[in-house]
């Protein structure tokens, strides 16, 4: 691997939904201010994986963690973490929108809202920084009063990124992003993932490969709960170290 800063490092990563294991043994490092892309045939962990990084699966019932997750050398299972501190600072874009029954504008003045900004003039800046990078601004600046729910699929997708761009993270969870988006609405998310790398840590979860390839600096194969194969996506994809991972670049399985 390249010598980078880590933003993240897992080290001997298992997780139990109950009984069933849907990690297993998962070290690898994250480079800051890169695209990370994982990959493999569903089910395979990857999405887990993915929640692991800010603790989402904490939500479902019976899930064990075991190992740790570091971001800037904190553990992130530790006793005490403020989990609502974490998510802010690793926001997550999930598969399918889900804007608020909001505004546009009140959909991205939510997170600062509830973190206690009451400025009118931050707000607004907040609202206007996010739906910039967020590449949205130009499309709707006249209508920030309209529902975020009448933008088309690909805008309410980048919504979503603004709002979670608007609290100010370091990192972002992608899980399948362009998945239910028209190639036209997808180019446009990749372009953003490509801007986006220069200020955040980005990490996405991709059932297409050629997204991977396109998008990603990294990317990491798992199958059945394990990291098969990690390191630069161009090496990953013309010249894999293992077999099952060249297997499944070529589709010959997933």
């Amino acid at each position: 691997m390249e010598n980078k800063n880590t933003k993240i490092i897992t080290k001997q990563l298992n997780l139990f939904y109950g009984s069933k294991q849907a990690l297993k043994n998962i070290s690898l490092g994250i480079f800051e201010h890169k695209v990370t892309a994982l990959i493999g045939p569903s089910g395979c962990g990857k999405s887990t994986f993915l929640r692991s990084l800010n603790r989402m699966n904490d939500l479902i019932e019976n899930t064990r963690t075991e190992g740790t997750v570091e971001i800037d050398n904190v553990n992130i299972y530790q006793n005490g973490i403020d989990v609502v501190e974490l998510r802010k600072k690793v926001g997550m874009i999930f598969q399918k929108s889900n804007p608020f029954p909001k505004s546009i504008y009140e959909n991205v003045a939510y997170g600062p809202r509830i973190n206690g900004v009451k400025d009118k003039d931050i707000l607004e800046e907040t609202v206007e920084r996010s739906l910039k990078q967020s590449a949205l601004w130009d499309e709707v600046k006249d209508d920030l009063k309209k529902s975020g729910l009448a933008l088309s699929g690909g805008q309410q997708q980048r919504l979503c990124i603004a709002r979670a761009l608007a609290v100010n993270p370091e990192i972002l969870l992608m899980d399948e992003p362009a998945s239910a988006l028209d190639p036209i609405a997808t180019a446009k998310i990749e372009e953003l993932i490509y801007e986006l790398k220069e200020n955040y840590t980005i990490v996405i979860v991709t059932h297409n490969m050629q997204q991977a390839a396109r998008v990603s600096d990294y990317t990491a194969f798992f199958y059945i709960g394990e990291l098969i194969e990690y390191d630069l996506t161009k090496t990953i994809f013309t010249m894999p170290k293992k077999k099952q991972t060249e297997d499944y670049i070529t589709g010959r399985f997933g």
